[in-house]
C-alpha cells in the first residue's frame, strides 16, 4: 500500500510533527505540539480524524499537543512507559507494537536526548519503512543530552551514542523523520534537510562515524550551546499533562488597566516591528517582534508565570500571538493594549524611544554584540563586546558593559532591540540599535570583520 507521511514544520522550533494517513479516515499524529492548527489543518484537508498521537519523548521546547488530541478527538496517546506521564496513555517499552490498521507501530528504546525517549518504526506488513526518531537520531547530528539534568549530560550522551548506533541498524532505504532539526536549540545539524534515511545518515552523518564511544560524546558535547532556561521545566509539564486550552483571542485592556497591571508586576511585550517599537513604546516593555521565533524569545527574556499584556499593530494576528505564547507554557495572557500605542499617547502617557542607526553612524561608540556565541565567533565588528541576548535577559544591567553611548547589534534588529529593551529597562541610557548586521557594517564601511572569541 502507499503510505502518506505528512511532516508539519515549526520554522520557529525548528521542529517538525508527522502526520500519517492510516487510508481508513484515521491518522497517526507524531510529536504534536500544543499549537495543533497546521496539524489539524493537514488533517481536515485530507478528510482524516486524528485517531492515534504518539511523543517519542517529554520534549523540553514545547507542550506536547497529546493531550488536547485526546480530549478533542479522542485520540490514544502513545508514549514511553518509562516517562511516568500521569495522564491516560499507553505505554509503551523496546520492542512493544501497535496495530494501527494495516500499518503497525514497533518501539526501539533510544535513551539518550531523555532518559525515556523512544523511537517508533512504521511497519508496512513486515517491511519497516520509516523511523520516527525524534531526538535520537536527526540529519545530521544527534539532539542534546543536557536537558534532563547537568549530572546526566555524559552519561545520556553515552546512552545517546548506544542508541544512534542501534537505529543505524536498519537498513538503507529506510527513512528518518526525526523531530529536531535547523533552527531547534535541542540541536544543532549542520545542513538544511529536515527528513534523511538510514543510508544517507550511516553514510554522512559525523557523530555516527566517531571512532569511539568517548570520541563521540567529546564531539556532542563540544557542540552545545545556551538555551532557554524553559527548556528546563516543560519536560515535567509534559509529564504531568498540559492543560486543555480553547480560544485564541485577547481581551483588549484600557490604558488605566495596563499601568495597573504593570504595578501587580505584569509584563508588557511589544511585539510590534523594531522601526515602531525604536520611534515609541510603553516604558519598560520589552521588545519581541512578532515572528516565527517569537515563542523561543518570549521564553528566553521573561519568566512563564509572568501575566503578559500584548501591544501589536492592528494588522497582526492576536491568534498568532496567544498559540506562540501557549506552545511553550506561556497561559498568563491578561490582554493587549486596547487600540495599541495611538491609545497610550492619545491619554497622554509618556513614550520611549530608541533610535536606530546605520552603519556609517557607529564610529564613536561602543558595540555590544547580543548573538549567540558561535555567531559571534565566526564574524564580528572590530572590539564589539559580547554578551548572548539569553545571557543579559539574566543580567539587565549588562554586568562589566561599559557605561557610555552603546550601539546593539544582532543579525539582523530584532534580537539587538530586545536586548535594547531589558538594557532601558535597567536604567542604561544612551542606547541605539543598528540596522542590519555584521555584514552590512563591513560593506558600508570597507572595513574586515574579526574571527574569534
Amino acid at each position: 500500500m502507499g503510505i502518506t507521511v505528512i511532516p508539519v514544520v515549526d520554522e520557529g522550533l525548528g521542529n517538525s510533527s508527522y502526520l500519517v494517513d492510516l487510508a481508513d479516515g484515521r491518522a497517526l499524529a507524531v510529536d504534536a505540539s500544543r499549537d495543533l492548527r497546521a496539524l489539524q489543518a493537514a488533517a481536515e484537508r485530507r478528510g482524516l480524524r486524528i485517531a492515534y498521537a504518539a511523543d517519542t519523548h517529554l520534549h523540553a521546547d514545547f507542550l506536547s499537543g497529546a493531550v488536547q488530541l485526546a480530549a478533542d478527538s479522542g485520540a490514544m496517546v502513545l508514549a514511553s512507559r518509562a516517562g511516568g506521564r500521569e495522564f491516560p496513555h499507553r505505554g509503551l517499552a523496546d520492542g512493544d507494537e501497535v496495530d494501527l490498521g494495516g500499518l503497525k507501530l514497533r518501539t526501539l528504546a533510544t535513551p539518550g536526548h531523555t532518559h525515556e525517549h523512544i523511537a517508533l518504526e512504521l511497519l508496512d506488513d513486515q517491511r519497516v519503512v520509516g523511523v520516527f526518531t525524534g531526538g535520537s537520531l536527526i540529519v545530521g547530528s544527534a539532539a542534546r543530552t543536557d536537558l534532563v539534568a547537568p549530572e546526566r549530560t555524559e552519561q545520556l550522551a553515552r546512552a545517546q551514542y548506544r542508541s544512534l548506533r542501534r537505529v543505524a541498524e536498519l537498513d538503507d532505504d529506510v527513512e528518518v523523520w526525526p523531530t529536531h532539526g535547523v533552527g531547534s536549540f535541542c540541536s544543532a545539524p549542520p545542513g538544511s534537510d529536515r527528513t534523511s534515511t538510514i543510508g544517507i545518515e550511516r553514510a554522512t552523518n559525523a557523530l555516527l562515524r566517531a571512532e569511539s564511544e568517548d570520541a563521540f560524546v567529546k564531539q556532542l558535547l563540544d557542540s552545545l550551546g545556551s538555551f532557554p532556561p524553559y527548556f528546563l521545566s516543560l519536560g515535567e509539564v509534559n509529564r504531568r499533562g498540559p492543560e486543555l486550552v480553547r480560544g485564541d483571542s485577547l481581551l483588549g485592556i484600557s490604558t488605566g488597566e495596563v499601568i495597573r497591571l504593570r504595578v501587580a508586576g505584569a509584563e508588557v511585550v511589544d511585539v510590534r516591528p523594531v522601526a515602531d517599537f525604536a520611534a515609541a513604546h510603553v516604558p519598560g516593555s520589552t521588545s519581541i517582534p512578532l515572528r516565527s521565533v517569537f515563542a523561543t524569545w518570549l521564553g528566553w527574556l521573561l519568566p512563564s508565570a509572568s501575566s503578559l499584556v500584548i501591544v501589536r499593530n492592528p494588522d497582526q494576528d492576536p491568534a498568532e500571538i496567544v498559540w506562540q505564547a501557549r506552545k511553550i507554557g506561556f497561559d498568563h495572557l491578561a490582554g493587549e493594549l486596547e487600540g495599541g500605542m495611538a491609545s497610550w499617547s492619545g491619554a497622554g502617557h509618556s513614550t520611549g524611544s530608541v533610535p536606530l542607526v546605520t552603519a556609517d553612524q557607529v564610529e564613536g561608540a561602543g558595540v555590544l554584540d547580543i548573538r549567540q556565541h558561535g555567531e559571534f565567533t565566526a564574524a564580528h565588528v572590530p572590539g564589539a563586546a559580547h554578551i548572548e541576548l539569553g545571557e543579559l535577559a539574566e543580567n539587565s544591567a549588562g554586568g562589566t558593559l561599559a557605561q557610555g553611548p552603546t550601539v546593539v547589534m544582532c543579525g539582523h534588529g530584532e534580537r539587538a532591540m530586545g536586548a535594547a529593551s531589558l538594557l532601558a529597562r535597567a536604567g542604561r541610557r544612551d542606547l541605539s540599535v543598528l540596522v542590519g548586521g555584521p555584514d552590512e557594517w563591513a560593506a558600508v564601511t570597507g572595513r574586515s570583520l574579526e574571527e574569534g572569541a
